[in-house]
């Protein structure tokens, strides 16, 4: 979904940049008028500074009189363009580019409230590294994704209790399955549970943190849904001390 967004970003630049390419424009200020699809009614409009550099571009790519894209310029070079996705006249994606035009982050209000729920960032090859989402709409982002070099999520952090500390980590398998997720249920910022699942997401093991040192002294076992085993190391040694079958 992401990448797919991201590949029609680059298409309407393309025929944006071409269409101004193809005219000869006078090198001096002021904003220059096209008219793309030859209605008699302008839809794209180029601002340049005293010096005919481009600081700005609008477009009105659906033809109804209403800006929906504008790519600003700094030097000559492309810095950030927005679009108006949904066509309501507000501006919701937001694209930055970095050293030779290469997309470096993509910000989106996806539920057009005005704020931006979405930060996607990329590598040095363009793909997807991780995001920081707001889920609930707040204003606050409570949660991070990360993904492999095949944009693939691999991990999720999420603040569940919306305190600003993230206490639920999920790790995911392959086939984007939860394979073990680690909790913080004292709201410390460590985590002290962690689970354990099968390749079919059913837990199989849990270990619990009691005394707060980072490291498990009870371990539980599961098998169909149902704990079958639990071991504790009750002195904290880290050696297991007893052990109840169930």
């Amino acid at each position: 979904m992401k990448h797919s967004f991201r590949s029609w970003i680059s298409l309407w630049l393309g025929a944006s940049f071409f269409l101004f390419g193809l005219a000869v424009l006078p090198a001096a200020g002021g904003i220059i008028e096209a008219d793309s699809n030859f209605d008699g009614k302008p839809d794209q409009w180029e601002h340049q500074d005293d010096n005919g550099q481009v600081i700005k571009r609008e477009h009105d790519g659906n033809y109804d009189g209403q800006v929906d894209q504008v790519e600003y310029f700094q030097n000559g070079a492309l810095t950030h363009v927005e679009f108006d996705s949904n066509n309501d006249g507000k501006m919701d994606t937001f694209q930055y580019y970095g050293a030779g035009k290469k997309v470096i982050r993509l910000e989106r209000d996806t539920n057009f409230d005005g704020n931006i729920d979405i930060k996607e960032y990329m590598g040095p090859n363009e793909r997807l590294t991780h995001s920081d989402i707001d889920t609930d709409h707040n204003g606050t982002f409570d949660q991070k994704q990360y993904y492999d070099e095949n944009e693939k999520l691999v991990r999720v952090e999420s603040d569940t209790k919306k305190n600003g500390k993230i206490d639920l980590w999920e790790w995911l398998d392959a086939n984007g399955k939860r394979k073990k997720v680690a909790l913080d249920t004292k709201g410390d910022g460590k985590a002290d549970q962690w689970q354990y699942f099968d390749s079919s997401e059913q837990l199989s093991k849990v270990e619990i943190d009691t005394n707060g040192d980072g490291k498990p002294d009870q371990w539980q076992s599961y098998k169909a849904g149902k704990v079958v085993k639990i071991e504790l190391d009750r002195n904290h040694d880290g050696k297991v001390d007893l052990v109840q079958n169930r």
